[in-house]
């Protein structure tokens, strides 16, 4: 029989542990999420509708970036054991210059829309963390100012080609006189992808004040508070816009762009240049072939085509291929430090987070973004020590197995690049002969060339 007793003040002693409450809401919200989720949680809560749905939403049914996070999930590691991982690096050469990380801040659109300190936060957080801060286009800070924010880290500038091909030589050229050191080149928005949330939900820049905004606002007023009373919106590449997104995008976008167009955009860039959007193998040896620095695959985080292809579920076969001839990038789906190590395991180079980055910055503005990349960096370490290796170096496939859950019923026909729609003229009996031209040989056959459209004097 159990004998009971009453405790004693100096048995309770070593259990009475209070901790100092955190009386900043912010910090105590911040330190209390864990993972990415935890902040897009938190995020989700304090961020108007319509621009939380501009951040968390995709193309269409949205079945793109559902997928590319699965493909994340269906994975097996492969640990080893017995190993000293008392200390491990996460760094190493990118691009030609070290980072900290093998991840870094992907660009995103109208950025102040989700939060008021927008890009200065992300470039902020970014120089103190050593990794890249890549501005958009369509980002709502300057240039200069994203620069004048991170001096001495690593900028790049994402470009969108316009149909004014003078303006986006001109942001080229600001660029490089800033001091960016790689231009991204965004290759998959001939056209925008049909966003449905931002459709529906009405969202225009600036957010129009309805009566629908305004009952939403009402449990957000710092938002609000914070929206209405700093710097309008401008953004990096226009002064103003009064419209839809789509509006916007559908506006600016050039469904023109070739690569041959690719190629003069090098030839006035003076650092390193990498096209963001592959989606084929294809298309990834053309580039080669051009003599691109870098390739990120990438469907756009699901905002564009709607079952593209899953950039993870590309990475073995491209960084097979090509890998040894240009570095291969990835983003899409990322949400933990497990997948940028299981990318980088399968053949990555470097990672971008593009969602993760605004819901921290959502969650929490420059402190937030801080939590997101101090969630992913904790969990990047601790994954390379529980599969038994010290260095970025010793990650190998071997260490991941992708598991199959969308399996092609059948192989393709033909590969994207040779399924070129053929015209034919309807058969008739009665007609006579004619020499026609093969669907081959209208495949294979050279294009024309031309000079770059509206093209800006070269440097």
């Amino acid at each position: 029989m159990v004998q009971r007793r009453i405790p004693q003040i100096k048995d309770l002693a070593p259990l009475l542990k209070f901790k100092t409450p955190e009386l900043n809401a912010k910090k105590r919200r911040l330190a209390a999420a864990l993972t990415i989720n935890d902040l897009r949680v938190i995020a989700r809560k304090r961020t108007p509708k319509a621009a939380f749905d501009y951040t968390e939403g995709a193309a269409e049914a949205e079945i793109s970036i559902d997928r590319a996070r699965q493909a994340f999930e269906d994975i097996e590691f492969h640990p080893s054991i017995l190993r000293d991982v008392s200390t491990v690096s996460t760094g190493w050469n990118v691009l030609g210059a070290q980072v900290s990380q093998p991840f870094g801040i992907a660009p995103t659109g109208f950025t102040r829309m989700m939060q008021t300190e927008g890009e200065i936060a992300g470039a902020h957080a970014a120089a103190r963390a050593g990794i890249p801060f890549a501005l958009s286009t369509m980002g709502t800070t300057s240039i200069e100012d994203v620069k004048a924010a991170n001096p001495n880290g690593r900028n790049w500038f994402q470009l969108y080609m316009w149909k004014d091909r003078d303006r986006s030589m001109a942001l080229v050229d600001r660029a490089a006189k800033a001091g960016y050191d790689t231009l991204l080149v965004t290759v998959d928005v001939p056209v925008a992808g049909a966003r449905l949330r931002d459709k529906r939900n009405g969202f225009s820049i600036p957010p129009a004040l309805t009566l629908g905004t305004v009952v939403n606002a009402l449990p957000r007023p710092e938002w609000w508070i914070n929206f209405l009373t700093t710097e309008p919106l401008s953004f990096a590449s226009l002064d103003r816009w009064s419209g839809t997104v789509a509006d916007l995008l559908d506006t600016m976008f050039d469904p023109t762009v070739d690569f041959e167009d690719l190629a003069w955009i090098k030839a006035q860039w003076p650092g390193k240049v990498v096209v963001k959007g592959v989606q084929n193998i294809e298309d990834a040896k053309r580039l080669v072939d051009l003599g691109v620095d870098g390739i990120t695959l990438s469907n756009h985080g699901g905002r564009q085509l709607d079952r593209a292809p899953i950039p993870f579920h590309l990475l073995p076969r491209v960084a097979r291929e090509v890998g040894a001839h240009t570095e291969v990038h990835l983003d899409t789906g990322i949400m933990s430090g497990a997948d940028i190590v299981a990318s980088i395991a399968l053949g990555a180079r470097f990672t971008m987070i593009g969602r993760a980055y605004l819901y921290g910055l959502m969650a929490g503005g420059e402190a937030g973004v801080d939590r997101t990349i101090a969630i992913l960096s904790e969990q990047v370490a601790r994954t390379m020590r529980l599969l038994g290796v010290n260095a970025l170096e010793e990650l190998n496939p071997g260490h991941v197995t992708q598991l199959a859950r969308l399996v092609p019923v059948a192989a393709p026909l033909a590969t994207a690049a040779e399924a070129v729609p053929v015209r034919r003229a309807p058969v008739r009996k009665a007609a006579a002969p004619k020499q026609t031209v093969s669907a081959s040989a209208v495949v294979t056959s050279t294009p024309v060339k031309r000079a770059p459209k509206k093209a800006a004097p070269a440097k």
